[in-house]
């Protein structure tokens, strides 16, 4: 009975010993997963925060752009309304702006040299110009 008990005992060691070098083993394994998992999660973040600082600058450029735009939006309306007194001053101008328009209803070159009282060729070149 003393060695069965014996080589019972000692199965029983080996059995141990076998099963803590397999939970060493898987310990290691998953050890080196969770070192990959955080390197991977530091890369991550390194990303996300170059993404982030991408972000605010692309978000300063926008600004910028748009006091740019609102600025140009401001001198063409100044330079339109220049323009426009300019045209409305200048009574050739009138003549030009009413072909314009004419030729935008429809007019023919006929109806510009009479009206207008520009001559063939300015009436063809206007009707080609401005004709949709």
């Amino acid at each position: 009975m003393g060695d069965e008990f014996l080589i019972a005992a000692l199965v029983y060691v080996i059995a141990c010993l076998g099963l803590v070098l397999y939970l060493q083993k898987q310990s290691s394994k998953l050890k080196n997963k969770v070192d990959a998992l955080t390197v991977l999660v530091k890369e991550s973040d390194r990303q996300r925060e170059a993404v982030k600082r991408e972000l605010n600058e692309l978000r300063s450029g926008t600004i910028g752009m748009g006091r740019k735009v609102v600025e140009l939006e401001k001198k063409m309306a100044k330079q339109s309304e220049i323009l426009n007194e300019a045209s409305q001053q200048d009574p050739q101008a009138k003549l030009y702006s009413r072909a314009v328009k004419m030729v935008a209803l429809g007019a023919g070159i006929d109806e510009l040299m009479q009206e207008c009282e520009l001559p063939k060729a300015e009436a063809e070149l206007l009707l080609r110009l401005h004709k949709k």
